[in-house]
């Protein structure tokens, strides 16, 4: 088959070049109008940074993998077409702040409409809300093309900074379809693209609009175990009690497991917050809003984890950061990735410059672009020049020369292995770490000298 995916970002990219490198009888093209993203895709230095993704690319790409701008060229070509596209949460009209904005995927459709040909089939990859494989179904057929079409529904169930072993080893593969015979033989062709790696047991068929929601209430649950853990967090330094083991002592119970129960300054990426606020719009469209206001409690917890630990360190350093300076270590939403979307290093940053505090921000794959980005207002003067307060740096150790206090925001392995003994002997005195990952060794810092202060401990 031809494959073309729609869309070369944190899920379409890393996905086609899997899919590629395991099935090498396909031709897979992954585009975007995006000309930059697209030539990074065909350099040396890929747009998304994840562990061992340049092995897969490298292998894959001019021998079935290509990336192209030529969006109408590939539709036209293709059998199969992944629809990869940012569905970012609606910040204007009729739900913003919690629906899908799905001008992307609409786009996406019409544009199939116009230029595709013959038997196609379109895979929702993208995070979507209920629902939408029907709107696309009625673009595709009012448009009158020259082609006929199936749609299904393919969630990505990636965690950033693992994808590789994700793809290479996933838990399921979920695939949703119509339930007619030519809905089934569609489903059947994809789950046998999948089928050339992935043992048949873990391919999981059903309609679409159950493969849609279970997309939404994965990650809804995830979060949710964030939530509950950094909502106890709170209550065990306000008892001295220590978060960690809580969590160790109740994830050993076989009902509830280990995972996700590491308490933290917040949970972010592209997925939690969003699908969440898209649950709890779909709750509040159906009339539920009980439901909906549950779900939204593990939002309001996230944020209130957040603002907690920036009011903990201007209450340390002695209700004053004007002036002094914070250095923030990691800046991506967590290790391995440099993505950043939503990410808890963003909030914590604005609130310390709104108490204008100097920030010296560190992070080994986020680029300073990309700071100053997500920053927005903040990174920005009342001239239109950049925040003085707002400083890269491109090395750890000037990053925390001087500083008043250390903030860890992503858990890179790195943190852990520093010379902290030389990062103590040149920070201003009294010294303050505030872990907000809990990866350092506490007991130790604290007999350099440091004053540690660690989530929920």
């Amino acid at each position: 088959m031809n494959i073309c995916c729609i869309g070369a970002g944190y899920v379409g990219g890393p996905t086609m070049a899997m899919i590629a490198l395991k099935c090498p009888e396909h031709r897979v093209t992954v585009v975007d109008i995006n000309e930059k993203r697209i030539a990074a895709w065909n350099s040396n230095e890929l747009p998304v940074y994840e562990p061992g993704l340049d092995e897969v690319v490298s292998e894959a790409r001019g021998r079935n993998l290509f990336f192209s701008t030529d969006v109408n060229g590939s539709i036209a070509e293709a059998d199969m077409i992944f629809i990869s596209v940012n569905t970012p949460t609606k910040s204007y009209g009729v739900g913003a702040g919690r629906a899908a904005d799905l001008k992307f995927i609409e786009r996406c459709a019409r544009q199939i409409a116009e230029v595709a040909k013959g038997n196609i089939i379109v895979v929702e990859k993208s995070t979507l809300p209920v629902r939408t494989a029907e709107s696309i179904r009625r673009i595709l057929e009012g448009c009158g093309g020259e082609f006929t079409f199936q749609v299904l529904s393919n969630p990505e169930f990636l965690a950033e900074g693992t994808a590789v072993p994700d793809l290479l080893n996933p838990d399921r593969v979920l695939i949703g379809g119509e339930q007619t015979p030519e809905g089934d033989e569609a489903a059947k062709t994809l789950a046998d693209v999948y089928a050339k790696w992935v043992p048949r047991e873990r391919i999981l068929t059903t309609n679409v609009w159950s493969s849609e929601l279970s997309k939404l209430t994965a990650n809804a649950f995830l979060a949710q175990r964030v939530s509950s853990i950094n909502a106890i967090s709170a209550l065990c330094e306000a008892t001295e009690a220590n978060v960690d083991e809580v969590a160790r002592a109740i994830g050993t119970d076989s009902r509830i497991g280990p995972k996700f129960l590491k308490s933290s300054v917040g949970f972010g990426g592209s997925c939690f917050q969003k699908d969440i606020l898209n649950l709890v719009y779909l709750c509040e469209h159906f009339g539920l809003p009980e439901v909906a206001a549950y779900w939204e409690q593990v939002i309001i917890m996230n944020d209130y984890q957040k603002s907690r630990f920036v009011r903990r360190l201007v209450r340390t350093l002695f209700n004053t950061v004007s002036g002094k300076k914070i250095a923030i270590l990691g800046f991506a939403f967590k290790k391995d990735t440099n993505d950043t979307r939503e990410s808890p290093a963003i909030y914590v940053c604005r609130d310390l410059l709104e108490e204008q505090a100097e920030v010296h921000i560190f992070d080994p794959k986020v680029k300073a672009s990309q700071v100053f980005a997500d920053l927005q207002q903040d990174a920005l003067n009342g001239n239109g020049e950049p925040n003085p307060n707002i400083i890269i740096e491109e090395d750890v150790y000037a990053a925390c020369e001087n500083a008043h206090a250390v903030a860890i925001l992503t858990e890179w392995d790195r943190f852990r292995d520093l010379d902290w003994q030389r990062i103590y002997d040149n920070m201003l005195k009294p010294a303050f770490v505030f872990d907000g990952r809990n990866i350092l060794d506490a007991p130790a810092l604290r007999k350099m000298g440091f004053e540690v202060y660690g989530i929920g401990r």
